[in-house]
């Protein structure tokens, strides 16, 4: 129950009581107490509830801040997981052409041959 108060000393504390205020206004008394002690342990819940708050609120601050934090790290690790897909396959593209042109020997375009133009033969009768 209480600490350092026993049942001897709850019994003196109640004779005390009955003898001091009398067996007529003991009930009263008693209703007071214990309408006293209910408040004060409504006010202490209401106490303990306004720190409960603050407490869950500060952690929800830290949280949503933490997901930002970790929203932004994805988005930035997206980002260069992308762009170094992008220049892998540069890299390779530029590989696969420099191989290409280095296994065959470039070859220059063969002249065009100009075009025959046919002989004019000379406008009369051949007779």
């Amino acid at each position: 129950m209480l600490p350092g108060i026993g049942f001897t000393e709850l019994m003196v504390l109640a004779i005390a009581a009955l003898i001091i205020v009398g067996p007529k206004d003991l009930p009263m008394m008693m209703r007071r107490l214990g309408q006293f002690v209910g408040k004060g342990r409504a006010m202490a819940r209401e106490f303990q509830a306004a720190f409960d708050d603050i407490a869950r609120q500060s952690e929800l601050q830290e949280l949503r801040k933490e997901i930002e934090d970790l929203k932004l790290k994805n988005s930035l690790k997206e980002a260069t997981d992308d762009l170094s897909s992008y220049e892998k396959d540069v890299n390779s593209a530029v590989m696969a052409q420099t191989a290409a042109s280095t296994a065959e020997p470039a070859k220059p375009d063969p002249e065009p041959e100009p075009a025959s133009q046919p002989e004019t033969e000379p406008k009369g009768d051949p007779a």
